[in-house]
């Protein structure tokens, strides 16, 4: 009996998604659990995998066409592996050596190619019977992108005669332009980003904070804390989490959200840890963060991040948050505003460490400082809690003892 493979539940956070790529054809024999087709949301990416080993007799969602929850992708015949018939190879066979016929190739790698103004004989099709996918075309753009120009083919006796001008190293006669469209998940960042600024009353305090006494702790015990924990690396991320956790407990307005007219006082604390990747920033959430030891948060950060760059990541990991952490420091930021994530009302922002001179016991000395910046919405938090609150993290992250012990 023929088994209809039909795309996951989206949650109700999710409307739809888009047939990112298929990654078989019909025809093609599968594999139990092999990776047929990714379908993308404005969240995350999600694998569609064959449930049975079998034949892909059909796909009804083509590349490139949205779709809602649970809708119909393909037809999958269980069974044994297919292979194609000698009338059907022939066939393709003879389609390929026909003069100035087209390849067959999805909607997807059509529109892509139509874009770039690329000619579908250049390509060349790694699909069932050579046809084209959008992978095909993408690898065939970024092969043209980084080939040196051609040389002119014309020949000294065919090329007309010019006045030699000299360089005077003026702009080049070519003006590139490229023209993409965002995928859905850049798409959807750039909408909560817009409606972050335009819909919250936000504003920012900053700090500084002495590094100098963690990063000695750190170095005291990195070794013996890679050891205890199964090869999980000590740094600093733990210790911020745990102090936001602390902190978000005596000042509970900053772990609090906005629903239309009601506060909702969350009795715990879910830190979402910003994560760059290549198709932007996404926040997975450490639950229940309060009572995670810093292993456990370097571990779960770790493992999160991992997921995040493979794509990997799923929605449940990535919906709720009460607060937000965001590093920019691992990529040299000095200082910045961080945006807030709604419908959470602060978000903490680390940055680079600096050795710069402060006043110390009445004298100039160099030391490791970093800039803190807490962005919250003024509708909920005044800014008296908004400094409080900055001062606490400051405090538990210049005496460290203070976040094991509580104080």
């Amino acid at each position: 009996m023929a088994i209809e493979i039909k795309a996951p539940a989206f949650p109700e956070s999710v409307a739809d998604g888009e047939v990112a790529s298929w990654h078989k054809a019909e025809g093609d024999s599968v594999a139990r659990d092999e990776l047929l087709v990714e379908i993308e949301t404005d969240k995350v990416v999600m694998e569609v995998v064959a449930p049975e080993a079998g034949v892909l007799t059909s796909i009804v969602a083509a590349e490139g066409e949205t779709i809602a929850s649970e809708a119909l992708l393909a037809i999958l015949e269980p069974g044994a592996v297919a292979s194609p018939s000698p009338e059907n190879q022939a066939a393709a066979t003879a389609a390929q050596e026909t003069a100035g016929a087209e390849p067959a190739m999805g909607p997807a790698a059509r529109a892509l190619m139509d874009e770039h103004g690329v000619d579908a004989g250049a390509v060349a099709g790694s699909g069932k019977g050579g046809r084209i996918t959008k992978d095909d075309v993408t690898r065939y753009l970024k092969a043209q992108s980084v080939q040196p120009a051609p040389e002119p083919t014309e020949t000294p006796e065919k090329m007309p005669q010019q006045t030699a001008v000299p360089d005077v190293g003026g702009p080049s006669s070519e003006r590139v332009e490229k023209r993409v469209p965002m995928t859905r998940m850049r798409a959807r960042i750039a909408e909560r980003l817009l409606d972050a600024t335009q819909q919250t009353a936000m504003l920012t305090t900053f700090n500084e904070v002495n590094m100098a006494p963690l990063m000695k702790l750190r170095s005291q015990y990195k070794e013996q804390f890679e050891k205890a924990h199964n090869g999980t690396r000590l740094g600093f991320m733990g210790f911020f989490v745990k102090a936001c956790c602390e902190a978000l407990k005596r000042y509970p307005a900053v772990n609090a959200s906005i629903d239309g007219r009601d506060v909702v006082y969350h009795g715990y604390q879910d830190i979402g840890v910003a994560v760059s990747t290549e198709d932007g920033l996404v926040v997975p959430v450490l639950r229940d963060a309060d009572f995670m030891s810093i292993a456990d948060v370097e571990a779960a950060i770790r493992d999160l991040g991992l997921k995040a760059r493979d794509k990997k990541l799923t929605i449940e990991e990535m919906t709720g948050g009460t607060f937000t952490v965001s590093n920019g420091g691992v990529f040299g930021s000095l200082l910045s505003t961080p945006i807030l994530n709604p419908p959470q009302t602060g978000i903490l922002g680390m940055h680079t460490i600096q050795e710069r001179p402060i006043a110390q016991n009445g004298e100039v000395v160099i030391q490791p400082m970093m800039y803190l910046a807490l962005s919250y919405d003024h509708r909920l938090i005044d800014g008296k809690t908004a400094v409080q609150f900055l001062v606490t993290v400051k405090g538990f992250i210049e005496d460290p003892a203070r976040i094991l012990l509580q104080l």
